[in-house]
């Protein structure tokens, strides 16, 4: 996701956010001239000498012996003395060996199985550079810097001279032996949420935990749920220490005399019917001057949660709020997410804004970034506000309508900038007073659901760019949400398959690949046999992830974005208002080393959250189609691999696994993964084509629907 770095010229002075740049990267390194010369390879010493005295003069470096320097603000306790020490992620493959993500270096280190210690996959880690073999570095892990979980869902066993829990590694069962007193009220065989309190850093050593919740035997949705997440790492409870600090909280303004005050501006949060946390807000005013002014209201977190404290330490170490299909999972205790910082209607509320001032053309004349009041008039739901727009009246009729007319020409704009407007299929569920699926519903992208969202994208962009612009020459160490260009060789075969399907993809440039594709976005709104094409346009694209080093956001055509308006739910958004604020006025530069590290950290949880919501979707739908077996439906092939394809039941949106083995045919899959052709026939089976399925299997232990071929659809 990285650019790449572009050297200086020799002939030409050296920048010093270069340099700075550099010891940022290795904070807690002293580094001499020769060290600077070789590693960034620059020719002219008199040049980097210039900027050293620069950076030295500023105090953003200091001396730290004779002919070495050191980032200004680090302890020397802290220097690294090998200089072969890296950090980053470890990936760990199903082969049991790894490969860590390292900031400095251009390849991922390798690392067998046996010198990955105690890591795990996900883990921050610090990793020695052991040697270059054919090319590629690899390394031995050193030390775990943070684990990405150490919790884990495990199976209890009562054997005659020791009880232990059975928990799964990567591809390893180890056992764990639990002490006599947390095997009271034990069951053998009963499913165990534990913590990890002693790993293994040698091989004779044993490992240890604590018991943090019985699960018991009966497979409910309780019981499924709580074990989605548990297996995701994240805690189904908050410590007692967490939960008694946020009640201590007040409900009390010490700064108000510092905030803008908008409680008597008109103001109204939209949002789902069920939310019960609101973190957003929009208010509507003409000024003095007969502006149109439109607030972005975002819940002031900050204020409350402070940095290293018991509810920070939690909300760190959670990254965001889960969403499964029946319940969430949340960053912070409810008196924060659902009391103090929810915009709650009637009630007076701590916020951090940006106000646009826009002029009768819609076109933004004056933004302005800061800490307000707000008193939210109405709560509304999507759907509330839709039905005002169509039939245009109701509460606040008039400021939602204009609301909604600026932010089509926002969208509009964005558009025509290059954005990626790809409508993605939420599926819902509608479940009885027992909790049970009785009706599966697809989401709808309303008109009111765009209103917000554009509103969002906008104040997101100009956070970013005030940050970004707050010290050009040596930008303030920031959280940037990234999205880099797509992957070219997945996009070729993707657009040999979507030519084939009568669609056509221009790869030129970057903004005609986007333009083809938002085009491809129209015709899969007007024919629903080209909606594969979207999950399969949607998987060439690299993910968005946090990064202090910003290379713009492709799906959104920004220069600068970031994520500022949901700092209840995302660990993300509150290091932003942290940042933010404390730049308002003056500047402060955070330790790049840090920032790096949380968003590396925070990346992870986002997916680990969207995986448990993944599971938990999955596990609904085979739940809500199990007592359909032996039914027949019409699906559409999504996927495939050397045992079978992946089939999307077309009305229910249940995915479902059909092997070959049920298939009247000897199929060879194509390397591209889209087709698969026959040995025996001129048959070739295609990604989207439609089939015949009957349901024969509903696995609930493994989230999978099995069915057999019933036949091909013959038109």
């Amino acid at each position: 996701m990285k650019k790449k770095r572009k050297h200086e010229s020799p002939s030409e002075p050296i920048k010093d956010q270069f340099i700075l740049r550099f010891f940022e990267e290795n904070s807690g390194k002293a580094v001499g001239i020769n060290a600077i010369l070789r590693r960034l390879n620059l020719k002219k010493q008199s040049a980097l000498e210039a900027a050293l005295e620069r950076l030295e003069e500023k105090k953003l470096i200091r001396k730290f012996s004779a002919g070495k320097w050191i980032l200004n603000g680090t302890d020397a306790t802290s220097i690294v003395s090998n200089e072969h020490l890296y950090q980053g992620v470890v990936d760990v493959a199903r082969a049991g060996f790894g490969y860590v993500l390292c900031k400095g270096l251009t390849r991922d280190i390798f690392v067998s199985q046996k010198n990955l210690g105690s890591a795990q996959d996900g883990d921050f880690v610090q990793v020695k550079l052991a040697r270059m073999y054919l090319g590629k570095p690899e390394g031995i892990v050193v030390k775990v810097l943070q684990r990405s979980k150490s919790q884990f869902v495990g199976l209890y066993r009562a054997f005659k001279n020791e009880s232990v829990v059975i928990i799964t590694l990567g591809n390893q069962s180890i056992e764990i032996p639990l002490y006599r007193e947390d095997i009271k009220n034990l069951e053998d065989y009963d499913r165990l949420v534990i913590e990890i309190t002693k790993w293994k850093e040698k091989p004779n050593d044993r490992m240890s935990c604590k018991v943090i919740k019985n699960l018991g035997k009966n497979k409910t949705i309780d019981m499924e749920m709580e074990t989605i997440m548990a297996k995701a790492g994240f805690s189904l409870a908050f410590p007692a220490s967490v939960v008694q600090e946020s009640e201590s909280i007040q409900n009390s303004v010490s700064d108000l005399d510092q905030r803008r005050d908008f409680r008597d501006i008109t103001t109204f949060t939209i949002d789902p019917i069920d939310a019960k946390d609101f973190d957003d807000a929009i208010s509507y005013q003409i000024n003095d001057k007969g502006q149109l002014e439109i607030g972005v209201h975002i819940a002031d977190v900050s204020y409350y949660v402070k940095p290293d404290s018991a509810l920070d330490k939690e909300a760190l170490k959670r990254g965001n709020s889960v969403y499964l299909v029946d319940r969430v999972l949340p960053m912070l205790p409810e008196r924060l997410s659902n009391e103090l910082c929810s915009l709650r209607p009637n009630e007076d509320k701590l916020t951090f804004s940006v106000v646009f001032t826009f002029d009768e053309q819609f076109e933004i004349v004056h933004h302005w970034i800061g800490r307000t009041m707000i008193h939210s008039n109405r709560r509304f739901s999507y759907e509330e506000v839709q039905e005002i727009l169509d039939r245009k009246e109701g509460d606040f009729a008039q400021e939602l309508i204009k609301v909604n007319q600026i932010a089509n020409h926002i969208r509009k704009l964005r558009l025509q900038h290059g954005a990626i407007d790809f409508e993605s299929e939420e599926v819902r569920f509608k479940l009885n007073s027992m909790g049970m699926p009785e009706s599966l519903i697809l989401k709808q992208r309303l008109e009111a659901h765009m209103l917000i969202e554009e509103f969002m994208l906008l104040a997101n962009k100009y956070v970013a760019q005030f940050m970004a612009m707050k010290n050009k020459a040596l930008p303030v160490p920031f959280v940037y949400r990234i999205h880099d260009v797509p992957d070219m060789d997945k996009l070729e075969e993707f657009m040999l398959f979507a030519r084939e399907m009568g669609v056509k993809i221009n790869l030129t440039t970057p903004k005609l690949i986007s333009k083809s594709l938002n085009h491809l976005a129209q015709l899969i709104r007007e024919n629903d046999d080209l909606k594969i094409l979207q999950p399969l346009a949607i998987r060439t694209m690299a993910k968005a992830a946090y990064s202090p080093e910003n290379i713009g956001h492709y799906g959104l055509a920004f220069e600068y974005y970031t994520h500022f308006t949901s700092p209840i739910r995302r660990y993300a958004d509150l290091m932003v208002h942290r940042i933010l604020f404390e730049n308002l006025t003056h500047e402060k530069r955070f330790r790049l080393d840090a920032v790096e590290s949380q968003c590396m950290y925070i990346s992870a949880q986002e997916r680990k959250a969207m995986e448990a919501e993944r599971e938990s979707t999955k596990y609904f739908q085979v739940l809500y189609m199990n007592d359909q077996i032996g039914k027949e439906f019409v699906g559409r092939i999504t996927g495939m691999n050397d045992r079978g394809f992946y089939v999307e039941l077309i009305d229910s949106k249940c995915e479902a696994v059909l092997s070959f083995t049920s298939v009247p045919d000897n199929i060879i899959v194509n390397r591209n993964r889209l087709s698969a052709a026959s040995s025996v026939s001129d048959k070739v089976w295609k990604v989207g084509e439609r089939i015949n399925v009957k349901i024969i299997s509903a696995n609930l232990d493994d989230r999978e629907l099995g069915v057999e071929f019933a036949g091909e659809i013959i038109e």
